[in-house]
């Protein structure tokens, strides 16, 4: 196929979306807030811009004293209206660029958005979305669902999950108590889209046209859904973006757990009971450098997560997976002034006795400056897959592996001249981890905004890129060709017009990706 008819062919299915929006309501004359009716109370919410909102609305019982790490609890119901205009609190978190430092446990809720004029009986496909943020920082409301569903028509929700060492917290105690412990995020999310399962009709949505969607830790949290027993039914199709599927197992969780409770003062035989009653900014601030992670060989997750991918063994439900093309440019910041010998100290412990041959694909160069070092850091960090297997050759396999068994359709966010996600003066972000939120979520940032900075070229892959999200919502099929394996296609997404279907010989020699599967790490 040539690239004009490549553009042809995705223009045509752009403007197809378009044309499907137009068989929407159209919006209320009046701007009076709506009134809900969900399965606990009538929630009234918010209009702007042609988007209705209800925000904050809780999903489970606050986990506080003795339902710290417990699975969650249903919510009483309420009297009245409840007010949801405004987002609820995130979870426990430190600060980051996610968001500040929060202390409050009452935190799990659920946001929804619907085009104005949509009433219950609409059956609107509907699109979920988990937040990124390693599963320790971040929270629903960074990703404001208006701009996906005033273009596309379908109704949006984001959710807040408990992070850090409240949602992901293994111990032996816990394990006694519990039959397994570290994966209380994990059931938050499942208790959320069973939230929705049982309410979102009366938002105007269907039921049975639920997308879940991710980032990063969010994209971990879609494999563990494809591949978690709790989960089947939830949802009918998943995106997984710069996502992977990581877990670990009991024991790995009980240790570092183990671990946090004598930082945090409780390693004594009454762990629990000190850990339940120790205030929550004092188990924050004992929590810096906590590791978290999906806990398998559980109820929650019978099977490590990539192992049961590989098998087959997950909801054979549509999937768009995909990743950024410079991965590695986000993580490796750290290096931004550092010089050659800090750079071969870094080659030396990727490739062990073939450093060499690391060196020798991605060389030193003769001319150099305090960026060079972050640059093939990154280069390497993206295309070997080090974070968890996101990226690179990563996203590869996992592509390859999914399309074997469930129609399966790939991206490269491979933009590389955008704002990037915060401004550092000289450093070219590429496209780093994370770069494509904001073109989706325009209210996505990292302490400065990004959307504001677009130019025109970026302004239409925003709305080229929400286009295709709200498709695959709609339809289960995004706006391009399955990945298959004699041929590979993905999407490569560019700005002003210029994406274009690349094959698996490219995107392998891209990555260097015959090297790397020489080079297991």
């Amino acid at each position: 196929m040539t690239v004009s008819r490549i553009r042809t062919a995705l223009g045509g299915a752009l403007a197809m979306s378009l044309a499907l929006v137009g068989l929407l309501p159209a919006p209320a004359s009046a701007s009076a807030p709506s009134v809900v009716r969900t399965d606990k109370g009538a929630v009234r919410g918010a209009t702007s811009k042609g988007v209705e909102r209800f925000l904050g609305i809780p999903y489970a019982a606050a986990p506080t004293g003795s339902l710290r790490w417990k699975p969650p609890s249903a919510v009483a119901p309420w009297t009245g209206v409840r007010e949801a205009a405004g987002f609820g609190a995130p979870c426990p978190v430190l600060p980051s660029g996610n968001g500040p430092r929060s202390e409050t446990e009452d935190c799990l809720a659920v946001n929804v958005w619907r085009p104005a004029g949509v009433r219950a009986g609409a059956r609107l496909p509907v699109h979920v979305f988990i937040h990124g943020g390693g599963l320790t920082n971040g929270s629903g409301s960074q990703n404001d669902e208006s701009k996906l569903v005033r273009e596309t028509g379908v109704i949006g929700v984001s959710l807040n999950y408990r992070l850090g060492v409240f949602g992901f917290l293994g111990l032996p105690a816990l394990t006694e108590e519990g039959g397994e412990s570290g994966n209380y995020g994990f059931l938050d999310q499942q208790a959320a889209l069973r939230w929705v399962q049982r309410n979102i009709a009366a938002f105007g949505g269907n039921p049975g046209a639920v997308t879940i969607g991710g980032e990063s830790a969010g994209g971990w949290s879609v494999c563990g859904h494809l591949v978690a027993p709790g989960s089947r039914g939830l949802f009918a199709r998943a995106m997984i973006q710069s996502g992977s599927c990581p877990s670990g197992p009991q024991s790995r969780a009980e240790s570092a757990g183990t671990a946090f409770a004598r930082q945090a003062g409780c390693g004594d035989t009454a762990v629990l009971d000190c850990l339940r009653t120790t205030p929550a900014g004092t188990l924050l601030d004992a929590s810096r450098g906590f590791s978290t992670g999906f806990v398998d060989g559980t109820p929650t997750f019978p099977t490590p997560l990539r192992e049961a991918v590989d098998s087959g063994r997950f909801a054979r439900v549509p999937v768009v997976v995909g990743a950024t093309r410079d991965e590695g440019r986000t993580f490796a910041q750290g290096y931004i002034g550092a010089g050659k010998d800090a750079y071969l100290a870094f080659v030396q412990s990727v490739g062990g006795a073939r450093a060499d041959e690391v060196l020798a694909q991605y060389p030193w160069p003769e001319t150099s400056d305090r960026f060079t070092a972050a640059y093939l850091i990154g280069a390497i960090m993206t295309d070997a897959g080090m974070v968890s297997g996101i990226g690179g050759c990563g996203l590869r396999s996992l592509v390859r592996t999914f399309e074997r068994y469930t129609p399966t359709y790939a991206y490269e966010f491979d933009h590389r001249t955008g704002p990037g996600l915060t401004q550092i003066p000289g450093y070219v972000w590429g496209a780093g981890h994370a770069a494509e939120l904001a073109y989706i979520w325009p209210s996505f940032h990292n302490g400065t905004p990004i959307a504001p900075l677009f130019n025109a070229g970026e302004r239409r892959l925003a709305h080229e890129m929400t286009r295709y999200w709200g498709t695959f919502t709609r339809t289960g099929q995004p706006a391009w060709p399955g990945y298959h394996q004699d041929k590979g296609l993905m999407l490569a997404l560019r700005a002003g017009g210029t994406s274009a279907l690349i094959d698996d010989g490219q995107y392998a020699a891209q990555h260097q990706c015959a090297f790397w599967e020489t080079m297991p790490l």
